[in-house]
């Protein structure tokens, strides 16, 4: 058999209802344990990036990055091509409706990502003696057949960080700018593997440097160019709303272009891209947060969530942009269906502006992924041959562009699948912990 065929059959099986039933249910479950947390310390989570926690050292008196630094290398993370291709890939495949499921599910998986980063942080002092850890491979090692659960989400991790997060956004890297400026896959290529080098052998601390500075200009260029559109179409943004809510609810087939989409395609794309496209609930969040010398896993915790809400929100806009310009059943589908969006306002320069975008989010998930996939791999290696990891992550950013992105995201969606149920389970067998220190917390 094809390994293609192959691949995309196991990913059928692994990413489909029941998984997304358990997805759902989860996040359920820990919003109503927790008294609907997100919602209750939203204007509160809020204050938390104006006042952040302080680090504890640590018995080194170092630690990698504080509770405000995790939080915006999350954001790094989340604010990937997802929010740009993926969520235009919705909208095609699901429809309108799928910009309000993306929505609605983002706002329960929040109490998914609160519960992640707490149980990271909580269990941080069960790190192994001398190696600075965090993640879900410390408090799975609480739930049955701990031990094995927690190697084996640390080998995916590592996988799905080497390729959904590093080759698959070097990839669109090179897309973006072979279409927009002619540059070859090799030229792009040489260049992210330098930069990478440049980012990996600077360790934590520069990757941590480097976020800083790429977050806020993806944040403002994002929203700058996004309102730009919705300005630009104001006349038909009522119209739009209605269109996504009503697509959302109506049983009804909505004809447009080759295709047609009903609630179940709305439903069903909206919670693939709500879980994707924010990660809540594979845990990489949790790695960042781990070892942060937080003082209050609660309070930081409580921010955590605050980076799901933001991703949820950059994919409504960019939805709601795509279903405004009137370019939704166009029949282009990814970037370009994006791009079509964008030169409704901006003419030609729509294509440069929507490409600089894909590159700046490609850019800062590479940076944000390099943390996460090395300290996977210290905890596969027992904190050894960094150096090796280094050069394999630099090795997969380099053949990222040359490798189709079919075949690509086939590969990477089976250890992403395997992540979510691991990572999930081990949330509901430790749920009693969570559920006790939130009744417990004060402000």
């Amino acid at each position: 058999m094809d390994i293609y065929l192959l691949l995309q059959k196991i990913s059928s099986i692994l990413i489909n209802w029941p998984l997304f039933i358990f997805v759902i249910g989860t996040s359920i479950v820990c919003t109503v344990a927790f008294g609907f947390i997100q919602f209750r310390y939203f204007i509160y989570a809020w204050r938390q990036i104006f006042v952040p926690s302080k680090p504890k050292e640590d018995t080194k008196g170092h630690v990698d990055m504080t509770p405000m630094q995790a939080f915006l290398n999350t954001l790094n993370s989340n604010l990937g091509n997802g929010s740009i291709a993926g969520v235009a890939t919705g909208i095609y495949s699901g429809g309108p409706g799928s910009a309000f499921w993306i929505v609605f599910f983002g706002l329960l998986l929040m109490a998914v990502r609160f519960a992640e980063a707490f149980l990271s942080m909580h269990f941080a002092k069960n790190a192994p003696a001398g190696c600075k850890l965090g993640g879900p491979m410390l408090y799975l090692r609480a739930a049955p057949a701990g031990a094995v659960l927690a190697w084996l989400y640390a080998f995916l991790c590592f996988i799905f960080g080497l390729l959904g997060a590093n080759s698959a956004q070097t990839n669109s890297i090179a897309l973006s700018l072979q279409t927009t400026f002619g540059i070859t896959p090799l030229v792009c290529a040489i260049a992210v593997t330098l930069f990478i080098l440049y980012i990996v052998f600077g360790g934590s601390a520069r990757i941590v440097a480097a976020t800083d500075k790429i977050v806020p200009i993806k944040v403002v260029v994002f929203f700058a160019t996004t309102i730009f559109v919705l300005a630009y179409h104001y006349n038909a943004l009522g119209a739009a709303i209605s269109l996504i809510i009503q697509s959302a609810f109506s049983s009804q087939a909505v004809t447009g272009g080759l295709i047609g989409f009903s609630v179940q395609q709305a439903l069903r794309f909206g919670m693939f891209r709500s879980i994707f496209a924010t990660e809540s609930g594979l845990g990489t969040s949790a790695v960042q947060f781990g070892f942060t010398g937080s003082k209050n896993p609660m309070k930081d915790a409580i921010l955590a969530m605050l980076s799901t809400f933001i991703s949820t929100t950059v994919c409504f806009i960019v939805a709601l942009c795509i279903v405004a310009s009137g370019v939704w059943n166009s029949g282009a589908t990814s970037t370009a269906l994006t791009i079509g969006a964008f030169n409704t306002a901006f003419g030609n320069l729509g294509g440069y502006v929507v490409s600089f975008l894909s590159i700046a989010f490609g850019v800062g998930v590479l940076v944000a992924n390099a943390y996460i996939c090395l300290e996977t791999w210290l905890f596969l290696t027992g904190g050894r041959f960094s150096l090796l990891c280094s050069l394999l992550y630099c090795l997969f950013a380099f053949a990222g562009p040359f490798v189709d992105v079919t075949f690509l995201w086939a590969l990477t969606d089976i250890p992403t699948a395997c992540m979510l149920i691991i990572n999930l389970w081990g949330i509901l067998w430790l749920l009693p912990v969570i559920r006790a220190n939130v009744l417990a917390f004060k402000k």
